[in-house]
């Protein structure tokens, strides 16, 4: 096996000697980074996420819009052109989407909640703007006031009347409560408190995490409470019958939904491409304003980087900003040519973060891999969680490692915390994958601060923006480049991780059955994650040049029967055990 690893350590050097030597530009990830070091600071990054964060966006609203247009006229600066008026010579484009909206846009202007003979304010807007639910509707210009009762759960509210009173639930499920009793039972609006442990509510005693209500035309309000704001109530309640006083001012208007896309034509194959996907909505700093900087320091850097011929992209690269999920999923299924050729997603959700503040790691989500199976050793699902897969599930490629190898390697560089966890979904990622096309995660989590009104630009560094970013476009201008000897090295980190990772199930296996797990079961993850890397190794098939194919064939079948000689050992092994 080490001979034969040698072997293919000297016939890779060679091959990219050779290749260094023919093509012009950067050809190797290395290469790419030296670049992008040169280039990338974070600054645009930051600037914009600070920009950004300003507002309560939710699509339509006027802070939403004014993120989108901020970004088109950055792009404009550096060189794109809006699509209608670009030229076949105009490599550089965009175009603003627009389509109407099923339902009023929404933003919060003003609020506050008082309790009744106290001489300051339970909460106000001008602290915690997350206070006030999203779909809202305002109180009278003077507010409303009533008694607050307390309503533990469904069963609860049908032994009260609520007409005319303010409930106040802890409830999991505080919509249904807010749907029955608000809607259908006469309450003037509802309190609600229910922040998860990881935000740390007895430390962040003042952070609300913002909560909705769906739309509907009867609406009234609904406010999120701090533990502060909570405890507070609580001891006023605990003395007897307590009174609140509400003022909200909120705004419902008509809008329509706007969806940013710029794309950098490959000079080759223009219609493969790799997709960047970065969410606009929400009103944090971290979630999703980090995202939305970062994403357009990559598009200004790289245009930058291909007029000065420092750079070239032989496949396409677009950059996508608008609602999570929905503006990416409409990209990925509106139009099935170009779908087809979309060979790899990534989302930039939650990229900023001062994880010393935050209390975050940095993040990939994996591809469904057997660790969305079997959760064992180093990896780790986040607080976030997700549901177990199965093996139908997987998404085997390359993809995976190739990401996790280039973000450890400027984590390396760059003495930053570069972690993985396995697949959990929702953000942007999810459209490419049940598409079939690869895609990632790239976020911070655990957040003490996620989605509270304590995600602020105090909590953002513009040095993990740079990081990120550097990161990112160092392997998306890898792969757009990719050939057939990009495909055989790809293949060799990729073997490489497969026998890291076999050797470590081993082990883990070994453990198990000692301590009583059946050998079966244990013989299964070790043939499951085999047989997921070997297909991995199998999907660099797609970068390959049509007349020089061999070469990566031949790489293929060497790393596979390295694979399977590895698996067949280790399930031997556990076999006797």
């Amino acid at each position: 096996m080490d001979m034969t690893k040698n072997l293919m350590f000297f016939f890779f050097s060679m091959v990219i000697i050779g290749w260094s030597q023919e093509k012009k530009s950067a050809v190797t990830t290395d290469d790419y980074f030296k670049i992008f070091r040169e280039h990338i600071t974070g600054e645009k990054a930051y600037e914009t996420t600070a920009f950004v964060s300003q507002y309560w966006r939710v699509v339509g609203n006027e802070g939403f819009n004014k993120s989108i247009f901020k970004v088109a006229s950055e792009l404009e600066a550096a060189g794109y052109v809006k699509e209608e008026q670009a030229t076949v010579l105009d490599r550089f484009t965009y175009r603003i989407e627009k389509r109407s909206l099923p339902h009023p846009t929404w933003e919060p202007l003003n609020a506050e909640v008082s309790l009744v003979g106290s001489s300051s304010p339970l909460l106000s807007q001008a602290t915690n703007r997350n206070m006030v639910y999203l779909n809202s509707a305002s109180t009278s210009s003077n507010g409303v006031v009533g008694e607050v009762v307390y309503i533990k759960d469904l069963e609860a509210l049908n032994k009260v009347s609520v007409n005319g009173k303010i409930i106040y639930t802890d409830a999991n499920r505080a919509s249904e409560i807010y749907k029955e009793g608000v809607l259908n039972k006469g309450a003037l609006g509802m309190f609600s408190y229910n922040n998860p442990g990881y935000l740390k509510p007895e430390i962040n005693t003042t952070s609300i995490q913002f909560r909705s209500l769906a739309y509907h035309p009867n609406n009234k309000w609904a406010i999120a409470l701090s533990y502060e704001a909570k405890e507070e109530l609580k001891a006023a309640m605990d003395k007897g019958s307590v009174r609140a006083k509400v003022n909200v001012a909120t705004k419902l208007y008509p809008s329509e939904e706007l969806t940013l896309v710029a794309d950098v034509r490959g000079s080759e194959t223009p219609e493969e491409r790799l997709v960047f996907s970065a969410h606009v909505q929400e009103p944090g700093a971290n979630d999703n304003a980090s995202g939305v900087g970062a994403q357009l320091e990559m598009a200004i850097t790289t245009a930058k980087l291909i007029a000065s011929e420092s750079i070239e992209a032989y496949r396409s690269i677009t950059f996508l900003w608008g609602d999570e999920i929905i503006s990416t999923n409409r990209y990925v299924a509106e139009d099935e040519a170009r779908a087809k050729n979309i060979k790899w997603g990534i989302s930039l959700d939650m990229v900023g973060e001062n994880t010393d503040k935050t209390g975050g790691t940095f993040l990939i989500e994996k591809m469904p891999d057997p660790s969305a199976i079997w959760t064992r050793g180093e990896d780790k699902h986040s607080e976030w969680g997700g549901r177990v897969l199965s093996l139908k599930d997987m998404k085997p490629h390359y993809l995976n490692d190739f990401i996790i190898h280039n973000f450890k390697k400027q984590g390396k560089f760059a003495n930053w915390v570069v972690k993985t966890n396995p697949y959990e979904g929702g953000s942007d990622h999810m459209p490419f994958l049940r598409a079939d096309i690869p895609g990632l995660l790239l976020w911070h989590f655990t957040d003490q601060f996620y989605h509270t009104d304590n995600d602020t630009m105090d909590k953002v560094s513009q040095e993990t923006l740079k990081n990120v970013s550097t990161a990112a476009l160092a392997s998306a201008l890898t792969l757009v480049n990719g050939d057939s000897y990009t495909a055989t090295a790809i293949i060799d980190l990729i073997n490489k991780a497969a026998t890291n990772r076999l050797a470590a199930e081993y082990l883990l296996s070994e453990s198990a059955v000692r301590e009583g797990a059946s050998s079966e079961d244990e013989q299964q993850i070790i043939m499951a994650w085999a047989d997921w890397y070997i297909k991995a190794i199998e999907s660099a098939k797609d970068m390959a040049n049509p007349g020089n194919t061999a070469i990566v064939e031949k790489a293929i079948l060497s790393a596979r029967s390295i694979i399977e000689l590895q698996r067949d050992s280790f399930v031997s092994e556990l076999k006797r055990k």
